[in-house]
């Protein structure tokens, strides 16, 4: 720096260059993981941006809004608890449907989360692929949450969500 207090050009300079070097050091993968991170939608949101229709008895999921792959993160209000779920199209092109929970790790209230093909427990790590979403149960399975597909929509049932709602016995932070 100089007596006045600024940085000279040349030191600045070096600095914005190793900035940009820092920048383009991550991958494009890594760089929508940090912004999915810091711009992530709440379960509500994504409803909403999803086109999820909610009547007085079951959930209607558009099937198009599942087509990427891509798991859909939502959450149901039972008896004064926060019931999460997900649903997908997997591997396979069957849309299926899981509560964001299991047998084991749901007291630690942390549900999954989606690497790729597979689901990934948030607590102890165990991956599932997609093609058993809402197939197998038990153990660090993400528990079956019935569903059906209705024209285009992937329909839920509000019965079978509040019939999950043990596995939710505190909000998430």
């Amino acid at each position: 720096m100089t007596e006045t207090g600024k940085m000279d050009k040349n030191k600045s300079g070096w600095v914005v260059a190793a900035a940009i070097l820092l920048l383009a050091g991550f991958t494009a993968s890594a760089r929508a993981g940090l912004l999915d991170s810091v711009f992530k939608k709440s379960p509500a949101e994504n409803a909403k941006a999803a086109g999820v229709v909610d009547t007085a008895d079951m959930m209607k999921i558009p099937l198009k809004n599942l087509d990427s792959g891509k798991a859909l993160f939502l959450v149901a209000e039972v008896e004064g608890r926060q019931v999460y779920y997900f649903a997908l199209k997997s591997s396979d092109g069957a849309y299926r449907a899981a509560f964001d929970a299991c047998d084991v790790c749901f007291r630690t209230n942390r549900g999954y989360r989606q690497e790729g093909d597979l689901m990934v427990c948030n607590n102890c790590g165990q991956t599932f692929p997609s093609v058993k979403i809402g197939e197998v149960k038990g153990g660090c399975n993400p528990h079956p949450l019935p569903r059906r597909v209705e024209g285009q929509h992937l329909i839920i049932q509000k019965s079978d969500i509040a019939a999950g709602k043990n596995y939710f016995v505190r909000k998430r932070s």
